[in-house]
């Protein structure tokens, strides 16, 4: 396996070279069968047509329209929290609330559809337990074991008969993630023939989220643009996890780094307040130009990416330039490696985004203050290919995530209605990040789940301003 971070390596694995440097094939046959053949499960000229009919409904006008959702979502939390700590601080698990709230934003400005309604007491929707539970289920030791041995052949089988074997099989785990993904598949569907309804009828008129603008230009689109209505549903489930997790997981971070950092914290609310107080309601211009808020997800998503790592294998023989040369283990100075075909390389995300070379010797340290200040020059200078902020967070190339600025602004509108009314502070008990493949908290005295994994939480203090 081949380690790397160096910003022009990853110009060429991600951009130059993408179509030499893929998803390995255990990577595709795993989210075709846990999401269909989504964004996520695609590639070459597939993948491409997909973006293309996705794409405007992430743009900057799109979303304009999708702010005053994500507060009415926002002030449900906001509302929640607010009758836990009404006669005084109050220990919250916020982590479930984090997952809560990113569903819901999802949900309602991606498909028209409420999964929760954020009330104290509510039951999270087995949806959302689901999706949240599938990053640590899918990391168990037999089942990742199994993704690599046995994957490869599993296309071989016809789809009832790998269903009939897994049904046989004694395999705890696999039921485990079996179950998820029949509630995931089910719950799109549900969304989907719903949003199919009222669009027929009429034209989906009133309805600004994801699935009807998308259902409504798939409709438009030319017959060779088109795409079937099972990579529509397939979109789903894709869209819902790579939204919910990484936002809500960013923004739990966020909220215990604040409850670290109080000088931070205290700055970050002075800016919130001033901000409501001259606008009232925040349009989306001015929610996106206040620079301590813009800095603070920067930093964060800087030092604590929610991704820390991708995967990709060379599928031909390459030769892989370096920015800075590296010394081999018999003395020699090398400006390039060779990759050979199959080999595994492991893209660190994190290790770029915290490198002393490019952000200094206090690369590793959280210091949001360095956004509001022009960056050194040596940041634009590496030339790092991410498409955000000089970053590696959100990837780059054709491959880079499709929704990074619908993240930000989700994140944006949850932090500035929490921080105006409420002071967070840390617990007394120890809070573990786990890395599984999205970077999740954690206690060190969580309780053990069914499939072995700590039960995720995260436990922070919580006061009336």
């Amino acid at each position: 396996m081949l380690y790397v971070y160096d910003p022009k390596a990853l110009h060429h694995i991600v951009v130059k070279d993408s179509n030499v440097y893929e998803e390995p094939l255990d990577f595709f046959v795993v989210t075709r069968k846990i999401f269909g053949m989504g964004l996520l499960s695609t590639e070459g000229a597939h993948h491409r047509k997909q973006r293309k009919l996705l794409t405007p409904v992430f743009s900057i006008a799109h979303m304009r329209g999708m702010v005053p959702t994500f507060f009415e979502i926002a002030n449900k939390t906001r509302k929640a929290f607010l009758l836990k700590v009404n006669k005084g601080e109050k220990e919250i698990e916020v982590a479930s609330w984090m997952t809560r709230t990113a569903l819901e934003l999802i949900g309602q400005s991606g498909f028209g559809y409420s999964f929760d309604s954020l009330e104290e007491g509510s039951k999270m929707h087995p949806y959302a337990a689901s999706i949240k539970g599938l990053t640590g289920a899918t990391n168990d030791a037999p089942v990742m074991i199994g993704r690599i041995v046995l994957l490869p052949y599993v296309d071989l089988i016809p789809p009832k008969t790998q269903r009939a074997i897994i049904d046989f099989l004694p395999w705890k785990e696999m039921h485990i993630i079996r179950d998820m993904v029949d509630i995931m598949t089910n719950t799109s569907m549900e969304i989907y023939e719903a949003t199919k309804r009222e669009v027929m009828e009429n034209d989906g008129l009133g309805r600004k989220d994801i699935m009807s603008v998308l259902v409504k230009a798939n409709n438009a689109a030319s017959e060779e643009d088109r795409i079937p209505e099972s990579e529509l549903v397939a979109q789903i489930s894709t869209i819902i996890f790579a939204a919910m997790d990484t936002t809500s997981n960013a923004l739990s971070r966020i909220l215990h780094l604040l409850s670290e950092h109080p000088e931070v914290q205290e700055r970050l609310r002075t800016e919130i307040r001033d901000a409501f107080e001259n606008h009232g309601e925040l349009d989306y211009d001015t929610l996106s130009s206040l620079p301590y808020l813009d800095a603070v997800c920067r930093e964060s998503l800087r030092v604590h990416t929610p991704v820390p790592y991708l995967t990709r294998e060379a599928n031909s023989d390459i030769v892989l330039p370096l920015d800075k040369p590296i010394t081999s283990t018999d003395g020699k100075q090398m400006d390039s490696i060779f990759v050979p075909k199959g080999t595994r390389i492991l893209i660190s995300l994190l290790k770029c985004n915290t490198d002393p070379e490019i952000w200094g010797p206090d690369a590793h340290e959280w210091k949001p203050e360095r956004w509001i200040s022009p960056l050194p020059d040596r940041v634009p200078e590496a030339r790092v290919p991410g498409i955000y902020s000089h970053l590696m967070t959100f990837s780059g190339g054709n491959r880079a995530c499709i929704g990074f600025k619908f993240s930000q602004l989700e994140m944006k509108a949850v932090l500035s209605t929490l921080i105006q009314t409420f002071r967070f502070a840390p617990s007394d008990r120890r809070v573990i990040w786990e890395w599984n493949n999205v970077v999740q908290p954690t206690t060190e005295d969580a309780e053990i789940t069914a499939n072995g994994t700590r039960k995720l939480q995260l436990p922070l203090k919580v006061t009336l301003v």
